[in-house]
């Protein structure tokens, strides 16, 4: 059998940047640099976008930050390109319900409420995103799991220390533990969140809680990779981890 055949053929879907007219890769990036606004400053910035691989880069746009910073918006070609066909990002794998078909269905398969337990660890301030996914309100017309009458959900905050949110698992008898963490520039969120997982594992419970964690940047290949089951980004609601909970509680409880 010949090396090729061992390689899955597929057909090539090239994309670039679209800005005026199709594959003309146009882009606008914008950046800040560490000196003060003058036309050397500009002129950095054009050349800052001809070694980032932009072809005839201008600068629309430029503005004083003071202290000796200033801000750029750069227009500019790219001659990049990259092929659709081999694109498969990770993702959890479930059907997102509204929040009617959520509480019908714990109702129907666990018998008591889904208990949900939430917070954001260790040095982590950024409440915003947890409280998107926990509170009543919830986020841009999507209600939070306060709000599902089937759910139970605990939201201990900002800054929670891993053992205080283990143990008040432990307490609160937790189907999910959904853990919010800002991406930080020295990766603390990395060591924040396998420690919360590490942590679980010497207790015993990983496999008896469903470990989700949500973010910015966070994605659900790195959530994989940290020991989680899943991770949510940017544009998702409560439906979407209440949904996912659901269906791998039911998983878990068929397997």
């Amino acid at each position: 059998m010949s090396a090729d055949l061992h390689h899955e053929e597929h057909t090539p879907r090239w994309i670039k940047p679209y800005g005026d007219t199709h594959d003309d890769g146009r882009v606008q990036l914008s950046f800040t640099l560490p000196v003060a606004l003058d036309e050397n400053s500009k002129e950095a910035a054009r050349q800052m976008a001809l070694q980032m691989g932009l072809e005839e880069p201008s600068v629309v746009h430029s503005e004083d930050m003071g202290q000796g910073f200033s801000f750029y918006v750069v227009y500019g070609q790219c001659k990049h390109r990259v092929d659709m066909a081999r694109i498969k990002v990770a993702k959890p794998e479930f059907e997102v319900l509204d929040k009617d078909a959520i509480n019908a269905k714990i109702a129907q398969t666990m018998g008591r409420k889904m208990v949900v337990v939430g917070a954001c660890i260790e040095t982590d301030a950024h409440t915003v995103g947890i409280d998107a996914i926990m509170n009543m309100k919830g986020f841009n017309g999507h209600k939070g799991l306060e709000s599902y009458h089937e759910v139970r959900a605990i939201n201990m905050g900002a800054q929670v220390d891993s053992e205080d949110l283990v143990a008040r698992a432990i307490e609160e008898k937790a189907d999910v533990i959904l853990v919010s963490q800002v991406v930080t520039q020295k990766n603390i969120h990395l060591d924040n969140l396998t420690r919360l997982s590490d942590l679980l594992e010497a207790e015993g419970l990983r496999e008896k809680v469903i470990l989700v964690v949500g973010g910015p940047r966070i994605s659900h290949e790195l959530a994989k990779e940290l020991g989680y089951d899943a991770g949510f980004g940017p544009g998702s609601y409560a439906e979407n981890v209440a949904s996912f909970a659901i269906d791998e509680w039911n998983k878990r409880k068929a397997a």
